[in-house]
């Protein structure tokens, strides 16, 4: 059997989406990944509607004369890049260790089944890890690795056979939940999801909800996620769960009102190819510790 030494050398790729609002930390983030030992890593910034703003030299720049979204603008980063590993990283977070990007490149070379690394956001404050962000139904724990059935978008990496096996991310969803689409079909094509614990990306302390369409986009894109990648019997559990645990949660009843216009929404517009997952991927993901019911 041949050793990690003899392994072939895998090349990475981290691919920012930027706004253009962000210039100094987008600078901050770019340095922190330049600033890695023990392999090279080619930056993509993706300008999403926006110029590119002034960015180190030998970075590769990508600009969208309109804003395409999360998800549709990563792909184009991911199209720009030529990384065996692609990390995901987000304009205004950033690596304090200069091992990780090495630590996670030999996690790919060592394991060939793995399909996506989710990395631990950290408050660069030195707050408590947001439980949001650990991508498991026992988040109690943030500092406790597992395999996952989902990731975080802006704190991950992914095998590029991996990406293009699923079909990349699904463009259309603009935000919210294109990271649990693109995870359920990696997990189908038969990779494996972890979450790593000792990946440690600094960002700090936001809430979800700042977004203006949050509640939409939340309720139209997860009705997206089920009638795309769900046996019918499970879709129908899987939505009825969450519009259990959304009614309960949600004390607001303008959120709960945009919340239920996006399920129309969701039922009403194209959602895309329907390709459900196989049954064993569902076995599968029940057995990594979350089912696709919740």
């Amino acid at each position: 059997m041949s050793g990690p030494s003899e392994q072939p050398t895998l090349r990475v790729s981290c691919v920012l989406l930027t706004m253009g609002d962000r210039s100094e930390e987008l600078w901050r983030a770019i340095q922190s990944v330049r600033e890695q030992r023990g392999t090279a890593v080619e930056v993509v910034v993706v300008g999403n509607g926006v110029a590119v703003p002034e960015v180190p030299s030998g970075t590769v720049t990508v600009n969208l004369p309109e804003n395409v979204g999360i998800p549709e603008g990563r792909n184009r980063g991911v199209a720009a890049s030529s990384g065996d590993v692609v990390v995901f990283l987000d304009d205004d977070g950033w690596y304090r260790s200069r091992e990780v990007l090495r630590h996670v490149r030999d996690r790919f070379r060592d394991d060939t089944a793995l399909g996506v690394l989710s990395f631990r956001v950290a408050d660069p404050d030195g707050g408590p890890d947001q439980r949001r962000h650990v991508p498991r139904l026992r988040a109690g724990d943030p500092h406790r690795s597992s395999r996952a059935t989902t990731f975080l978008g802006g704190a991950c990496a992914i095998r590029r056979t991996a990406f293009d096996a699923a079909g990349g991310l699904p463009g259309a969803f603009f935000y919210a939940h294109e990271e649990t689409d693109l995870a359920w079909r990696i997990l189908d094509a038969g990779f494996t999801i972890e979450y790593d614990a000792a990946a440690v990306m600094y960002h700090p302390a936001l809430s979800p909800t700042r977004h203006a369409d949050f509640y939409r986009l939340n309720a139209r894109n997860r009705v997206w996620l089920a009638r795309r990648n769900l046996p019918w019997p499970i879709a129908v559990c899987y939505l009825g769960t969450w519009i259990g645990l959304t009614v309960i949660r949600e004390r607001s009843c303008s959120a709960l009102r945009a919340w239920f216009g996006g399920f129309r929404e969701g039922w009403r517009s194209d959602c895309g190819p329907r390709r459900p997952i196989r049954w064993s991927t569902a076995w599968r993901m029940t057995r990594n510790g979350r089912p696709p019911l919740v």
